[in-house]
């Protein structure tokens, strides 16, 4: 019985690298790197991180989903091969829109359960997915909105643990014309899953087990890569705390999606209301947000007492001396600053040692100090929000 398991989980790990939605996220995932370094260096003439940034936080998931793997194996939920075809399916069809966030799970995979109610009433010949297909009826349906919520814990997950990372700023005109500062955040990530399939390779090896299936005896694993897709633009908050909070009313949502969908097994009904809440619930999320940004202040704007720090180059002087997205520089090397020209004056009477002043996030004053060496003056890394006529200057 080991050796069968052990065999079927080498084989699931196989189809994982010969899924085409693994090879299409790196794809994209390098699309994006390419196209936020082209909008940072329009507005900064310099990349905050650089265009493999977004492809080296792919496999974050990875973790998360064997973690959740152990839970839907472990309680023994099977998922059709249908399903997986129609989530890889609606993946590529979503991209195609260019919204990144539209490749959340409760849109692909919502869209799928739906495909698949109206698949079991209709009769498709479809050339090499004909027999996956016919095989579907409602007893699968419970399964795929236990999946989703699964994948929307997963997303929230995600979302508080590495979109926070490397947040990209970028400039832009409020409503009064003036130039203000936000912060932005288009992340790709696969979620894999460990995935009991209707097979003939696996017996159960309890009698209490698989607890929900599809009525079938026997079954095969599949590791699938799901695509989780994530965009926010963050004006009011700062970017960790705004994203953050996001991520937390995401975990919300996929677990009242779990327990609701759980209940489908005893009232098929049920499952039809968790994916439909899931969505709906997903879009609410997102909007909520927007509106609570809108009614904000800009955080990122010109400041009377200081110099508001946008964003910060990693291994950069900056970086190296703690400095962090949010702050406020108010003294140079002594002098008092309130414009980039002030601390690029200041700067020069000192070319061998930096020392600033900063109103932390906590609205705690506090020193960094910094030897500098040939070259460093001038480029400590801070970007700050700009006017218009300071684009062509080099950055601080």
């Amino acid at each position: 019985m080991a050796q069968i398991w052990l065999m079927e989980l080498l084989k699931g790990l196989g189809r994982f690298f010969l899924h085409p939605v693994f090879y299409y996220l790196v794809f994209l995932s390098g699309i994006l790197g390419v196209l936020r370094v082209k909008q940072e260096r329009k507005h900064f003439h310099i990349r905050a991180m650089d265009a493999w940034f977004e492809m080296r936080q792919l496999p974050a998931g990875t973790l998360i989903g064997l973690l959740l793997s152990i839970v839907m194996v472990g309680v023994g939920i099977t998922v059709p091969v249908a399903t997986i075809i129609l989530v890889t399916v609606i993946t590529f069809l979503v991209s195609l829109t260019g919204r990144t966030r539209l490749l959340a799970p409760a849109y692909t995979v919502g869209a799928a359960f739906f495909a698949l109610i109206f698949i079991a009433d209709k009769s498709f010949d479809i050339p090499l997915f004909s027999n996956a297909l016919s095989a579907v009826d409602e007893k699968v349906y419970p399964s795929v909105a236990i999946l989703l919520g699964i994948l929307i814990i997963g997303e929230g997950l995600l979302i508080v643990r590495n979109a926070t990372k490397g947040t990209s700023p970028k400039l832009i005109k409020s409503k009064r014309g003036q130039r203000v500062g936000v912060h932005e955040v288009k992340r790709l990530w696969f979620l894999p899953l460990f995935l009991l399939v209707p097979g003939d390779a696996l017996t159960p090896p309890l009698d209490w087990w698989p607890v929900f299936n599809l009525g079938n005896e026997s079954f095969s694993l599949w590791f699938v890569p799901f695509a989780v897709g994530f965009h926010q633009q963050v004006q009011g908050m700062l970017p960790k705390e705004a994203v953050a909070l996001i991520g937390k009313r995401v975990m919300t949502l996929g677990l009242l999606a779990v327990l609701v969908g759980a209940g489908g097994y005893w009232m098929p009904v049920l499952a039809i209301v968790t994916v439909a809440f899931a969505m709906i619930g997903r879009e609410v999320i997102t909007f909520r947000q927007l509106l609570a940004e809108d009614s904000m202040p800009f955080y990122f704007s010109k400041k009377n007492h200081g110099l508001m720090i946008l964003g910060i180059i990693p291994e950069s002087p900056a970086s190296k001396m703690g400095l962090e997205v949010g702050e406020l520089v108010t003294k140079v090397n002594g002098i008092i600053v309130r414009e980039e020209k002030e601390l690029y004056e200041a700067l020069q009477r000192n070319r061998a040692h930096c020392k600033l002043e900063v109103l932390d996030n906590n609205g705690q004053v506090r020193f960094v100090q910094r030897a500098l060496y040939e070259g460093d003056h001038y480029q400590l890394g801070i970007l700050f929000v700009q006017d218009e006529k300071k684009w062509d200057e080099v950055v601080v």
